[in-house]
């Protein structure tokens, strides 16, 4: 059952590049276990913040790039699992694989990676709690098909860098659909006039209406790069310098387990 709430559309700068904006609708209540989380990008792994140039957040190397795209397939294979193998029919599908391809995974891999997605086994989903340096919070997404271990090892990591998994940790973040888009030349003011044209106005976010939205803004002439739910921190928490750089490292050393699909955060730093 969706969670009723204000219904409200707001407008941020993309982290990732100038030209582009996220639309904000509101979500669905955030559940225990993420079964249509699949957005995913390496340059925003680490949530919606705008630190963008504090070191976690690298340009392309082999072996993450490797790990990027292991990662990307098997969240095609949960993708397959729940909605099915046609993107026409599955928009998490759909949306994950146009990220593949901005992403340059070769099409032989995605294609193999929806052809096995019914018979092999991807594991489970998993959400922690955790905090990090400065008191930041932090969700981690895991796949995994032992989850007492990959519990240790977060602690572990955590532990290392700053940081413990601790419970009731949610309520810094929303849950909503999110839309990104390329503004080409358009204001904020212009973009938010759009999305409410394409009937984000009066939206609660469910699969269906995401896909509904990005296509009615994909006729407005829109170009939509991506689209999903996220989680968006409503309540961020301030870091200096020295708390920044050991966020980095922890959410770098997070990042780099393989059962670890995405790190949401709501690290701002201080003015």
């Amino acid at each position: 059952m969706l969670h009723s709430s204000p219904r409200s559309v707001s407008l941020l700068p993309s982290s990732s590049s100038a030209g582009l904006r996220k639309l904000l609708l509101p979500g669905p209540e955030v559940r225990p276990l993420l079964g249509r989380s699949v957005h995913m990008e390496p340059s925003r792994w680490a949530g919606h913040n705008k630190w963008s140039k504090v070191k976690h957040i690298k340009g392309p190397k082999d072996d993450a790039r490797a790990r990027l795209f292991m990662k990307l397939g098997l969240m095609v294979r949960i993708a397959v699992k729940e909605g099915g193998p046609n993107p026409l029919f599955n928009a998490a599908l759909s949306s994950l694989v146009e990220q593949c391809r901005n992403h340059n995974m070769p099409k032989a891999s995605i294609d193999t990676a929806i052809r096995t997605a019914e018979k092999a086994k991807a594991g489970a989903q998993h959400m922690f709690e955790a905090k990090g340096p400065g008191g930041c919070v932090l969700l981690i997404e895991v796949l995994t098909d032992n989850n007492n271990r990959t519990h240790q090892d977060l602690r572990y990591l955590l532990t290392k860098n700053g940081g413990a998994l601790v419970d009731g940790a949610r309520h810094p973040f929303e849950r909503k659909g999110v839309v990104l888009a390329e503004a080409r030349g358009m204001s904020p003011d212009d973009a938010l006039e759009l999305a409410i044209e394409a009937g984000a106005e009066d939206f609660i976010c469910d699969q269906a209406e995401l896909r509904s939205v990005r296509t009615s803004l994909e006729d407005r002439g829109v170009h939509v790069v991506s689209s999903g739910p996220e989680f968006v921190s409503r309540s961020p928490s301030l870091l200096d310098p020295s708390q920044l750089e050991a966020a980095s490292a922890l959410l770098e050393a997070l990042n780099n387990h393989s059962d670890v699909m995405r790190v949401w955060d709501n690290i701002q730093p201080q003015p």
